[in-house]
């Protein structure tokens, strides 16, 4: 039997390639995007390599609810979600206005759980179940300019890992990709500050966020491996992992950034286990394995 996957932003850079590669290794893809006619030619493209295409915006609950149980209709179940949408944004931090951050997170926090809330249900119900978070390397590093996608990255973290004890008795592994930074239609569509009017201010530093973002854009150029294919390839070979076997977390990352944030992992996931062993809560942080059925 096919594995069932319901991913959103599926017409953008890396939610086609996830597509793409779990359809070719046969899984039964249920893909969402926010407008089915907007980007037709991508989406005539995953409807042709068999995907259920399903519109749907994270923003919106009623369209996340209606979203979510079509894709269990005609796929007639769900066994992974993955939360793939998600949008960027670039300028100095004090220069975003309290409505400009709060689209940054409607998108990567508020829309990560009002699609997790519609899909828990089914998936507790089945008593099985995986959901990938798709956050960056930025979710676990602050660096200049991205203060305000630092922080919701940083927050969709936090979620996830209470996501994971709180589901782990119910058959529901959670994990988190971080990819790097990789060229994809990402750069295209970042969310940059509305107010300029303290860019004056600011006087010749102003320059400086650009030319980060242009120098680092350049640097991508120089790293054969950093392309969104082996992003795709990563989450898939990551899915394909014994159940409750899988890491809680997975750096995607073909630069020199990647190896110190694993080794930052691996020391943070030993403090957690001390820390919920210091309180006897080391079993929450392992999966129930579904044949086991705990009476609540």
């Amino acid at each position: 039997m096919k594995n069932k996957v319901l991913i959103t932003g599926a017409s953008g850079g890396f939610g086609f390639l996830i597509c793409k590669e779990l359809t070719a290794r046969g899984y039964e893809v249920a893909g969402t995007t926010r407008n089915l006619n907007r980007n037709e030619v991508v989406i005539n493209d995953l409807k042709r390599m068999g995907i259920h295409m399903i519109e749907m915006d994270v923003t919106d609950e009623s369209s996340v609810n209606n979203g979510v149980n079509q894709a269990i209709e005609e796929m007639d179940g769900l066994d992974i979600l993955i939360n793939n949408a998600g949008v960027g944004a670039l300028g100095m931090q004090e220069h975003f206005t309290p409505e400009d951050m709060k689209k940054v997170f409607d998108v990567n926090v508020f829309g990560v759980q009002r699609v997790t809330r519609a899909a828990l249900p089914y998936l507790r119900e089945q008593q099985r179940g995986t959901i990938l978070f798709v956050s960056s390397l930025l979710g676990r590093v602050a660096m200049p300019f991205y203060g305000i996608y630092n922080a919701s990255k940083w927050a969709l973290e936090a979620m996830a890992e209470n996501y994971r004890v709180e589901l782990s008795r119910f058959g529901i592994e959670c994990c988190i990709v971080e990819p790097g930074g990789f060229p994809t239609t990402f750069k295209e569509n970042l969310i940059k500050p509305h107010d300029r009017s303290r860019n004056k201010s600011y006087g010749t530093f102003m320059r400086s966020v650009n030319a980060t973002f242009e120098g680092f854009q350049e640097a991508l150029t120089h790293y054969a491996e950093q392309r969104p294919e082996n992003v795709a390839i990563a989450i898939a070979n990551l899915l394909g992992m014994p159940f409750g076997d899988k890491p809680m977390r997975k750096v995607i990352d073909f630069m020199e950034m990647g190896n110190y944030v694993e080794e930052y992992n691996e020391k943070y996931d030993r403090m957690m286990y001390s820390l919920y062993s210091a309180f006897g809560n080391e079993g929450m942080l392992t999966v129930v394995q579904p044949t086991v059925k705990e009476h609540l």
